[in-house]
């Protein structure tokens, strides 16, 4: 049996950890202070968030832009989309549609600090693999092209030129343009996203892994084997009419805070909101909306639950099948209690679904859930007494082995009460990234249909591949082997975000030439191939100027709704080029014959948008309808109850039960972020509701799992993560907390524990790294300080 073992970070990193083995508290964001705890039992957003906005907007020192930026952010008329979550925009012009963390995102991205050519000059890139990443972003923004120096060990200022030329060389020489992987964070707008794509059919690959890979793409198989749709069917408007709200797998008041606003309005209206997560997180509490003044100034707070379920990691399919049973269960007493009108002429499958429901006995549903059958059945009554429900779901559901059985249960319990395709009604993923939904309408999808690749032939006059190409767990696997060996990534920090850290830099490491798209400096500039390039783009928030005149972009939001995003800041550099432009200049240097008119393009986003119409399903007069009020929301079919499904009906699943228990003496560990932190980017190492300040190496623990292990709050543990292989990879000295989470379970932060979950733990189901869902061990410390 192999070993992988790091110091609550990859071995290469190990110059981070302190002399004696352990990680720093911070992790990989700052340290400053001894780690502490207290108790947060104050209401989510309210003072609290002001507070920590106000100290954001301090640090920026950009007083005017900072103040501007919040009075524009999600506005339909000549605003720009928050480059955070992926929650709509109110549609009746609220004055300030925003939140804490889409201020700490857009002020993040705002900075008056720049990484330029004295920075690199005086760093090289072993020095920096030394630093936090909190310290990499905190440089700044970046100001123009780099290349890596492999005799200095820096980068070095180039020109744009030269940078497509190493781009355009490398890609034309590679003996097969399946060498190549075009790798797609979820900020990437529509119309830069369609053009990348575009860039990566031409030149002749489907290798288009995602950010989707790793977090809904779980959602998008179930629900399109389900309901013939990769979405979800609700809008904001059924969210508004919904008696029942069931919110699974988030956190709404970190990971979607914007929804927060929206659980208060339910519970005014006495809608029944039911939170399911094995941590009771801050969003089931309460909240002060800070929008609501009169509230603010007298401290009112608002519910935003009215019950919590917590579920062993794993045992949601089992919570939702019993949900199912009961209701079938009353149904045979009161034939009200399902919509047989619905699920006769609609759905297929319904009598094999009832009788499955009937032989699971309620032992293993309760032993599989975690939870007692008065618990399932008092959710189950919350479900028969709404006749309008949502269930809204995120990673804690999709990031699980059995991620796409889950979706597909979800769907089950929706269809029994006719609840798909009615007002009010259905299923709703929640979207963790500001455009990640629109990357794959628009395109980016390494398993394209026929149908999309005979439009996109038609109307660009291409001939695109047919052989599907590869995703993230995939295409980490070819670099890995060598089989790929030019990484091209818009955006994010792929390093930091995959699975298996030590693996996933070795993979970098072994291309030939890598090239990142970023605004600040990120670990994933130092892991990088034996060539690399850094190319920095204009932010969200900053004034695209083109040869036409200011451009504007679209994107998608969880709902389907699409509208456009116009930045409003001064650029960070005149040095720096659009994600558009960007990418016209790599597909030009790479196919310097294409008959595509890059440059045309760039020159108008409305070009692209003409070109998209003709490209895209949904997309028809695009310039026109994405200027109307709020733009346009792309049709769902199943909302009308069209499923576009072999059976062309709604299709129940028959996912056998599945057991959650690890083994004896071992955990099941899901991974989270805090509440200061956006995805990969960690703001500060505090995490305010969950009541911690100064510590990220740590891991929550259930009271009598401390015990048995003969812990106590702070003690430091070792934690070693079982593979589905056998092998065995661990991080030494982090923190154990008590927390009020299942016996069982474990909860620690993402991306420093993604080094636990190896490449090859990954859903057979979805291809989604199981960073919700691993086995470990969890012991006192072998280098605890005393």
């Amino acid at each position: 049996m192999s070993t992988a073992e790091s110091e609550g970070v990859p071995t290469t990193m190990s110059s981070e950890s302190d002399k004696d083995g352990t990680t720093p508290a911070g992790g990989y964001g700052p340290t400053r202070g001894e780690p502490a705890r207290s108790p947060y039992h104050h209401p989510t957003a309210g003072w609290g968030a002001a507070k920590s906005v106000g100290k954001v907007l301090a640090k920026a020192k950009e007083p005017v832009n900072s103040m501007r930026l919040m009075t524009v952010m999600n506005h339909e008329d000549g605003g720009y989309d928050c480059p955070g979550c992926a929650w709509p925009d109110d549609l009746h012009g609220l004055t300030l549609d925003l939140c804490e963390n889409g201020i700490k995102h857009a002020t993040w991205e705002m900075t008056p600090k720049r990484a330029g050519k004295a920075f690199f000059a005086a760093h090289t890139v072993t020095e920096m693999l030394t630093w936090p990443d909190y310290d990499l972003e905190d440089q700044g923004r970046l100001v123009g092209p780099l290349s890596y120096d492999p005799e200095s060990d820096r980068y070095v200022p180039v020109s744009w030129a030269e940078a497509f030329a190493l781009i355009g060389d490398t890609l034309r020489g590679l003996d097969s343009p399946d060498r190549a992987l075009f790798y797609t964070s979820g900020r990437l707008s529509n119309e830069a996203t369609f053009l990348y794509q575009l860039f990566a059919r031409e030149y002749g690959t489907n290798n288009l892994p995602d950010c989707s890979n790793m977090c809904h793409e779980a959602s998008g198989r179930a629900l399109t084997a389900a309901l013939g749709t990769g979405k979800g069917t609700v809008d904001l408007n059924d969210i508004d009419q919904a008696d029942a709200l069931f919110v699974m797998g988030v956190n709404a008041a970190s990971n979607a805070p914007r929804m927060i606003t929206a659980l208060a309005e339910a519970y005014r209206r006495d809608a029944q909101i039911v939170h399911v997560n094995p941590m009771v997180e801050a969003a089931a509490g309460r909240t002060i909306v800070p929008h609501e003044f009169a509230r603010m100034a007298t401290l009112k707070s608002t519910p935003t639950g009215t019950m919590n379920l917590q579920p062993r990691i794993g045992g949601d399919l089992a919570l939702l099948r019993g949900i199912a049973k009961h209701v079938l269960e009353v149904a045979e007493r009161d034939p009200k209690a399902i919509d047989e009108e619905f699920l006769s002429r609609y759905t297929e499958g319904f009598e094999a679904y009832r009788d499955l429901c009937a032989a699971t006995p309620w032992e293993d549903l309760t032993a599989a859930s975690g939870l007692t059958e008065g618990e399932i059945r008092a959710a189950g009554d919350v479900y028969l007494n709404s006749f309008r429900t949502v269930i809204s779901w995120c990673l804690g559901i999709t990031q699980q082995e059995h991620g796409v059985d889950t979706v597909r249960e979800i769907v089950n319990v929706l269809m029994l009460r006719g609840n798909i395709g009615r007002e009010g009604a259905g299923p709703c993923p929640i979207r963790g990234h500001s455009n990640v939904q629109g990357n794959r309408t628009c395109g980016i999808d390494h398993q394209p249909k026929d149908a999309f690749l005979d439009r996109l032939a038609e109307a660009c006059g291409i001939d695109p591949p047919r052989e599907p190409g590869l995703d993230t767990v995939h295409a980490l696997a070819a670099m890995e082997r060598g089989e790929a060996t030019v990484f091209v990534a818009m955006g994010g920090n792929f390093v930091r975000a995959a699975p298996d850290t030590e693996f996933s830099e070795r993979a970098l490491r072994n291309c030939e030439l890598t090239v990142q798209v970023s605004t600040k400096l990120n670990r994933s500039h130092l892991v990088h191939g034996r060539r690399a390039l850094i190319l920095p783009c204009l932010g969200r928030t900053e004034k695209d100027e083109q040869k036409s005149g200011p451009q504007a972009v679209s994107v998608e939001d969880s709902m389907s709704m699409v509208h456009l995003s116009r930045g409003m800041k001064r650029p960070a550099s005149r040095h720096l080029l659009s994600e558009p432009a960007i990418i016209a200049g790599m597909a030009r240097a790479t196919l310097p014959g294409s008959a595509t008119p890059w440059e045309s393009y760039v020159e108008d986003y409305d070009r692209i948008r003409d070109t998209m119409e003709h490209a895209l399903e949904g997309f028809d007069a695009f310039n026109r309808r994405v200027r109307g009020p709020n733009g346009f929301r792309l049709r769902q079919p199943a909302r009308e109850r069209i499923f576009r499904t072999p059976s062309e009906r709604a299709e129940f699943s028959f996912a056998a039960l599945p057991d959650p228990n690890p083994g004896a003496g071992l955990l099941t560990l899901a991974t989270v972020r805090s509440h200061d932190q956006w995805n990969t980017t960690i703001y500060s190492s505090d995490d305010r509701y969950r009541g911690v300040r100064n510590l990220r190496t740590l891991v929550f623990l259930n009271a009598a799992d401390m015990r048995e292990r003969g812990l106590s709050d702070m003690d430091r543990v070792d934690i070693t993560s079982i593979a589905k292989d056998g092998t065995r990879r661990s991080v030494r000295g982090y923190r154990a907390l008590t927390y009020d989470v299942p016996p069982g379970c474990a909860i620690g932060y993402m991306p420093e524990l993604n080094s636990l979950c190896a490449l090859g733990d990954f859903s057979p189901q979805s291809d989604q790294p199981l960073m919700k869902h691993l086995t470990v061990e969890v012991v006192a410390s072998t280098s605890a300080r005393m």
